[in-house]
């Protein structure tokens, strides 16, 4: 039986890829104030104006490819039960083809019902654009993104994750962001912890912490646990 790898990834995992963050702009996302495009009070004020956000996102994710770190975790799933879990809203996990990515906030390619979050439709690659008026099965539609001031619904399935990892990762993340950046917390005593980032944040004794990006990270990564295998 394969041994349980957990991946936690953040922005520096698709930076590679050209996917721009809001966390090294001074608050600014896309020169977008981010609580005006990001929370839930400015789609209240302003939801023209966050679907047109996320409709620049969608176009520029559309351009973008899977980097060498996402296609490395693919290749660990030979060696692994692998598993991630994201806080980034694009799909190049998926695209890259790993097989077990759980989103902790939103994901970008999706719109969800505003009077009913269960019903979430993909949206298809030649009609990424909404708006207020967007209508899908009768119902109108939001970015399907955990705004700032909303409760992350994917928390608890991702702690479940993390308390059963045999080696738990993080990658391209600051670990600034919370409830994700807790998820160190729930890893069990002894569980080797590996951390990849250019600008590591200070972390526990006894994290094995790689200062490069994501694919350079995952190779050497790669190279560390497959004697764990």
């Amino acid at each position: 039986m394969k041994k349980k790898l957990v991946i936690s990834t953040g922005a520096g995992m698709s930076a590679e890829s050209g996917i721009s963050t809001f966390r090294d702009s001074g608050g600014l996302w896309e020169q977008y104030p981010v609580m005006e495009v990001a929370s839930a009070d400015g789609f209240a004020r302003n939801p023209a104006l966050v679907h047109k956000f996320y409709n620049e996102r969608r176009k520029d994710l559309l351009k973008a490819e899977p980097n060498a770190g996402h296609l490395g975790l693919v290749k660990l799933e030979e060696l692994f039960d692998t598993y991630v879990i994201t806080q980034n809203v694009d799909d190049l996990h998926e695209r890259a083809g790993s097989s077990n990515v759980l989103h902790l906030h939103g994901e970008l390619m999706k719109v969800r019902a505003i009077d009913d979050e269960t019903k979430v439709y993909q949206l298809r690659p030649e009609a990424i654009e909404t708006t207020p008026d967007t209508v899908i099965d009768g119902h109108r539609v939001r970015p399907h993104i955990v705004f700032f001031q909303e409760a992350v619904p994917n928390i608890e399935p991702a702690i479940e994750l993390v308390q059963e990892a045999d080696i738990f990762v993080v990658i391209g993340t600051s670990l600034n962001v919370y409830p994700a950046a807790g998820l160190l917390h729930y890893v069990r005593k002894g569980v080797p912890v590996y951390y990849i980032d250019p600008n590591p944040a200070n972390v526990p004794a006894g994290v094995t912490v790689l200062k490069t990006g994501a694919s350079e990270g995952v190779a050497r990564l790669a190279e560390l646990i497959a004697p764990l295998a």
